[in-house]
């Protein structure tokens, strides 16, 4: 199955508070969007890997999207080495994708900007046909996504590219806080301690965050996105 738009984050929830906009308005224009999380978040302050399973499995239906996987690697532990590349150019080849859409390049978490590393960097590999990957005895076929962006997370980076999510943003939302264990939860167990992203603050954060970029192009709310390749446009009347 080919997708049009692949995104690879770290963590449950780090594809929806980053991109769900655009993977919302991209299914309603018609693509194929999917998720594969890199790990399952094993490490969170809050919760369980199994209970962000469940809570992924919730987001996933409310956006819509084609598929979610997870690839498993050990949360907090995993590095851009040969091993967890083949995994990455391996989801990279099976689902084709022209974009994909990965963690920011710096953040306040480390996995963070690790990701994005291993995710670029298998991204380019998995264009080369000497690297070999199977699939279900298969040799998979080498493929390059078009295109690398990244979402922007708690530390702010000036965007390179911002898109309109005003219509999408309830629904954004509404994907965020499938994560009860994550976000701020009146009725979540109350002997597990808060954490920076459990104080209703910070979804206040978020929310601000997406005002400014929003302001920018003249729309209520968009999601910003970093490339470390130039981006390109057809039709400069179509630049806001």
């Amino acid at each position: 199955m080919k997708l049009d738009i692949l995104v690879l984050p770290v963590h449950p929830d780090d594809a929806e508070l980053g991109c769900a906009g655009v993977i919302l308005k991209h299914i309603a224009l018609g693509h194929k969007v999917g998720i594969i999380d890199l790990t399952r978040g094993e490490l969170g302050t809050r919760g369980t890997a199994e209970i962000r399973e469940q809570e992924a499995a919730r987001a996933a239906e409310i956006l819509g999207i084609t598929i979610r996987e997870n690839l498993e690697l050990p949360d907090g532990f995993f590095t851009n080495t040969q091993e967890y590349q083949l995994k990455v150019i391996s989801a990279i080849r099976k689902y084709q994708p022209d974009i994909l859409i990965t963690n920011a390049y710096h953040d306040r978490h480390p996995d963070h900007g690790r990701a994005n590393e291993l995710v670029e960097t298998s991204a380019f590999l998995a264009g080369l046909r000497r690297i070999e990957t199977t699939m279900d005895g298969q040799l998979q076929t080498e493929w390059r996504p078009k295109q690398v962006l990244h979402f922007i997370q708690d530390r702010y980076i000036h965007p390179d590219i911002l898109v309109d999510v005003t219509d999408y943003w309830d629904k954004k939302i509404e994907s965020i806080y499938a994560y009860g264990s994550q976000f701020h939860n009146p009725d979540w167990n109350s002997e597990e301690p808060q954490t920076y992203i459990s104080s209703p603050e910070f979804i206040q954060i978020v929310e601000g965050r997406a005002r400014e970029f929003g302001k920018s192009i003249n729309v209520k709310y968009a999601e910003g996105f970093t490339s470390r390749k130039i981006l390109g446009v057809d039709d400069l009347l179509e630049l806001r």
